[in-house]
């Protein structure tokens, strides 16, 4: 028994025509499908390549505290006082100027001699102007903290070379600022120095 469709005319042609044309038809999805994968995956390789340039750390205007300091780096006329801080110079943030400003020096007393009691780590002066942008400490500033420290290192019988620590803090530091404070207003970096301490008074 045959079907039916065998007795059409051209039934057997057509069928193979239409089986040709639904394989093309099926190629060409699959080629658009590829070609749209490559696209998503070109576009996603751009996309991670702006996240990195985004990543890029953005350099600060200003970096650090609001003051940077140095010291002088020509050699210091010696101070009678028996130990010499060379001149401090300083530039501030022009976002972040301060008018005055008070030099804390810290010292390490474990080469003292005379221990009666509690020994302090540090010395505030009094508060100093700063209008300028840039400048450096005044000189008669600098000669009262070498005197400062002197008499503090002779009472405490220090000798010879003392490590020092010294750093600008706000105005608003008290004269006996723990060191809490000190480091909560803060306006620049420690900066390291060994100094050599002669007491000019003997016994």
């Amino acid at each position: 028994m045959t079907a039916v469709r065998d007795h059409i005319p051209g039934i057997k042609g057509g069928a193979i025509l239409a089986r040709r044309f639904i394989r093309h038809e099926e190629g060409d999805v699959k080629k658009s499908i590829i070609l749209a994968m490559g696209a998503m995956v070109f576009l996603a390789g751009c996309g991670l390549a702006g996240d990195d340039s985004a990543k890029v750390p953005v350099k600060p205007k200003w970096p650090g505290p609001p003051y940077h300091i140095a010291f002088e780096t020509k050699a210091a006329k010696p101070n009678p006082a028996g130990v010499t801080i060379p001149s401090i110079t300083y530039k501030g943030n022009p976002e972040a100027l301060e008018k005055r400003a008070t030099l804390v020096v810290r010292f390490d007393a474990s080469g003292a001699t005379k221990k009666d009691g509690p020994m302090a780590n540090k010395m505030i002066m009094a508060p100093v102007d700063i209008t300028d942008p840039a400048g450096a400490l005044p000189a008669e500033y600098m000669d009262a903290a070498d005197q400062g420290l002197a008499r503090i290192f002779g009472a405490y019988g220090v000798k010879g070379k003392v490590k020092l620590m010294v750093a600008i803090d706000r105005s608003s530091l008290t004269p006996q600022a723990s060191d809490a404070e000190v480091e909560n207003k803060r306006l620049s970096d420690w900066m390291p120095i060994e100094v050599v301490f002669k007491n000019p008074h003997k016994g």
